[in-house]
C-alpha cells in the first residue's frame, strides 16, 4: 500500500484530482495562458511536451516518490494547473509540495492558497506527516515569498543543485514546516482566504 493513495480534495470551488492522461488538453491550455513554459525558473511543459510531462508524473507515482494532481475549477471543469507531493519519504513521514504552477489568469487569486491548504491539510491531518517541505529556484522570488506566506521556515540553500530548462545550474532554496507548526499556519491560511472572499 502506497503512502500517498489516490484522493480527490475540494474546497472553495477548487478540486485537486489525481493527474491523468485525460488532463492532457486542459493542461496544455493552462500552460498556454501566459506562455508559462517560457519562464526559465519553472518546470511548466511546452505544449508539445504535455503528454510526456504527465507520463513522467505517472511514472513517479508508480515508483512511490511523486503524486501529481490536476487543479480543476469545479464550476467550469477548466484545468487551472498542477501541483504534486514529491520526494515522498514514508519512513520519516515527510513529503514535499512542488511542481506547482497555474494558468496566468488565476495567479494571485485564492487558488494557490486553497491548494496549499488542501495539500498541507492532507499531509499533516490524514497522512500524519511530521514534516512538509518545499524547494524553489534561487531566482524564483515570487515562489519564495509565497512559500514564506504559508508559514514555512527557510532551511537553507543547496548550491549548484539542479539544471534549469535553459541548461544553467541553479541553487535551490529549501523550506519546511513541522507538524507542530501546522495549526497556526492553517489558521493564518484560513484567515487569508476569508479576507479574500470579503474583498
Amino acid at each position: 500500500m502506497a503512502f500517498v493513495e489516490p484522493v480527490t480534495l475540494t474546497d472553495r470551488g477548487v478540486r485537486l484530482e489525481p493527474l491523468a492522461l485525460s488532463h492532457e488538453e486542459g493542461l496544455r491550455l493552462a500552460a498556454a495562458d501566459g506562455e508559462l513554459w517560457k519562464l526559465r525558473i519553472t518546470s511548466v511543459p511546452e505544449p508539445q511536451d504535455t503528454r510526456a510531462y504527465i507520463e513522467t508524473a505517472l511514472k513517479g507515482r508508480d515508483e512511490g516518490h511523486r503524486f501529481a494532481f490536476a487543479v480543476i475549477d469545479e464550476a467550469t471543469g477548466q484545468v487551472l494547473g498542477s501541483s504534486s507531493f514529491h520526494d515522498i519519504v514514508p519512513a520519516v513521514r515527510r513529503v514535499e509540495i512542488g511542481y506547482t504552477w497555474y494558468r496566468q489568469s488565476v495567479q494571485r487569486s485564492h487558488v494557490n492558497t486553497t491548494c496549499k491548504l488542501l495539500l498541507m491539510g492532507h499531509a499533516f491531518d490524514m497522512l500524519g506527516c511530521h514534516v512538509v517541505g518545499w524547494r524553489t529556484d534561487n531566482y524564483n522570488f515570487a515562489s519564495q515569498r509565497a512559500i514564506e506566506r504559508l508559514g514555512a521556515r527557510k532551511d537553507g540553500v543547496i548550491r549548484g543543485h539542479a539544471l534549469r530548462r535553459d541548461g544553467t545550474i541553479r541553487d535551490t532554496v529549501m523550506y519546511s514546516m513541522r507538524a507542530g507548526e501546522w495549526p497556526e499556519a492553517k489558521a493564518q491560511l484560513l484567515y487569508l482566504l476569508e479576507r479574500h472572499t470579503q474583498t
